[in-house]
């Protein structure tokens, strides 16, 4: 198949889907048929998260990835998800439905000044964010997510010199509950950064037996109100296991789809940013993935995601020790 320019261009295929065409039907026909798994992350649409295969956080989507037999891996997230599921399967055929769909975590840890900032701090173990490009994940010692981090960190010496990128609130908060000095990389999520103490704390009064659920991602005195911090995982876990009936969630609010999902009688309030035009807090790159660019992207087989070689070998390797550690803890 020849690709337009305008799809190149544009990033996705914006071919016209025919009209009255069942976009789910279709869907799942053609991953039936191209031997294709459609994984999603928490983060997007409701409708493309009900649609997928697989629905989990950064974790569960590595570690699935790593354990496909599918041809084809179809991922519903942002573009770093894509690099890493083609990672851990060079052979397979990895497709993001929309190359734009970037994570501003990801951007703001570009791969030369890392480099050199590991450079001039040398004698530190290096450990990134999953979040990242795998140009960064090629000069890092190990990988952590959100949902294992604090636990591969205290997995070193306590006197382990360890520089920690790029998310500079999941890093401080990692420092302040095992005591480290990390060295912190100033980075931080567009979405994350945004949540507003202030208006958390009126949805506090008005709702005072909520628990008010947080990401480590988010500044340091939103996470300090948090009756549970933790990974989309952890809280959607504790969401589900604990006795309350409402919850003011800070992170961003797709989660708020599978909890609903999976507690119907419960009540979940996206906790909103510092913008006072919004009720919610969105990544605007997550929601680019929709059900017509999954359509385009299955019918196609494009956007693919490739990963340089020499980057991929050496990106490999902190992955596959963050898998292996997650694995020997019981993550």
């Amino acid at each position: 198949m020849l690709l337009k320019d305008s799809w190149k261009q544009k990033g996705y295929v914006d071919e016209p889907i025919p009209e009255g065409t069942n976009l789910k039907e279709e869907i799942r026909r053609m991953a039936r048929e191209k031997n294709a798994v459609i994984m999603a992350h928490y983060y997007t649409d409701g409708e493309v998260q009900d649609l997928a295969d697989f629905v989990g956080d950064s974790l569960a989507l590595a570690q699935k990835a790593a354990q496909t037999d599918a041809d084809i891996i179809v991922m519903c997230g942002v573009h770093f998800m894509g690099e890493t599921n083609k990672i851990l399967c060079p052979n397979k055929k990895v497709l993001v439905p929309d190359l734009n769909a970037t994570c501003s975590l990801a951007e703001s840890c570009n791969a030369e000044d890392f480099s050199k900032f590991v450079a001039d701090h040398p004698g530190h173990t290096v450990i990134s964010y999953v979040n990242t490009t795998a140009a960064t994940k090629a000069v890092t010692d190990v990988v952590v997510t959100s949902g294992n981090a604090r636990q591969i960190v205290e997995s070193f010496p306590k006197d382990e010199k360890i520089i920690f990128g790029p998310d500079q609130n999941l890093g401080g908060y990692i420092n302040s509950i095992t005591g480290r000095q990390m060295l912190l990389w100033n980075g931080a999520c567009h979405v994350h950064e945004k949540f507003s103490l202030e208006k958390i704390l009126a949805l506090k009064q008005e709702h005072p037996e909520a628990k008010i659920l947080v990401h480590p991602e988010c500044k340091g005195p939103v996470v300090k109100i948090a009756d549970k911090v933790g990974s989309t995982a952890v809280l959607l876990k504790f969401a589900i296991e604990n006795e309350a009936t409402v919850f003011i969630v800070a992170t961003e609010s797709g989660i708020l789809h599978e909890m609903q999902k999976r507690c119907p009688q419960k009540t979940f309030i996206p906790a909103p940013p510092n913008d006072s035009t919004c009720a919610c807090n969105e990544c605007n790159y997550m929601k680019l993935i929709t059900l017509q660019k999954v359509y385009n992207c299955l019918k196609y087989e494009w956007p693919t995601v490739e990963v340089d070689p020499q980057i991929a070998e050496r990106a490999l390797v902190p992955i596959k020790r963050m898998l292996e550690i997650s694995e020997r803890l019981g993550l």
